[in-house]
């Protein structure tokens, strides 16, 4: 019943007390690395929604990303490109897909399990990434998280087999109109 209120809470952050409260939270994360752990989930609904169980195996990294489009450098020399190619470039990747792949690099013994939003300012978006240690003998010995010891599953933020490298893939898309997508959209255009 309480996750249910933790939910409709951070539904509607401004109505709530979660705006203060991530207001002093935001002012001690912006004082941390880019990446580094905390203790509980910050959205304990979420996270356990997620497959987050507090029992030992189970890690929380709170990571930063910058926010916005991807920035170049205007070109200095040479001839110059007619449209100069510095604005308006947006990456490939989810901003939440990069933050896994961030939390994946910082614990590489440990396997990246989702990830949810936590908070922003005009600079930074901040995600919590639930981790999971695939060797640990109490994640071995749970059937419900156990799969991810499975050899397949061994870097999985980095090819994209989480909830935000699915999304990213075109995989949420089924049935009619979703015919070039699976495998790959690279697969489906002949492996070009």
């Amino acid at each position: 019943m309480a996750y249910k209120y933790i939910a409709e809470a951070w539904a509607d952050t401004e109505k709530s007390f979660v705006d203060e409260l991530m207001r002093q939270r935001l002012i001690e994360w912006r004082r941390q690395p880019t990446v580094f752990r905390v203790e509980k989930p910050t959205r304990l609904d979420r996270a356990r929604k997620l497959g987050y169980k507090a029992k030992q195996g189970f890690v929380i990294a709170c990571v930063r990303v910058r926010r916005g489009g991807l920035r170049k450098q205007r070109p200095k020399a040479g001839r110059r490109p007619k449209r100069m190619g510095v604005k308006k470039f947006k990456p490939a990747k989810s901003l939440r897909l990069i933050a896994e792949e961030k939390a994946a690099r910082k614990f590489p013994n440990l396997e990246v399990l989702n990830s949810y939003w936590v908070g922003e300012d005009g600079r930074s978006k901040w995600f919590e990434v639930i981790m999971v240690d695939p060797h640990h003998p109490v994640i071995k010995a749970d059937n419900n998280i156990n799969w991810i010891s499975q050899k397949q599953h061994h870097r999985r933020a980095f090819r994209s087999l989480t909830s935000a490298g699915k999304k990213i893939r075109s995989l949420r898309r089924k049935g009619r109109g979703a015919e070039k997508f699976r495998p790959s959209k690279k697969a489906a255009r002949g492996g070009k």
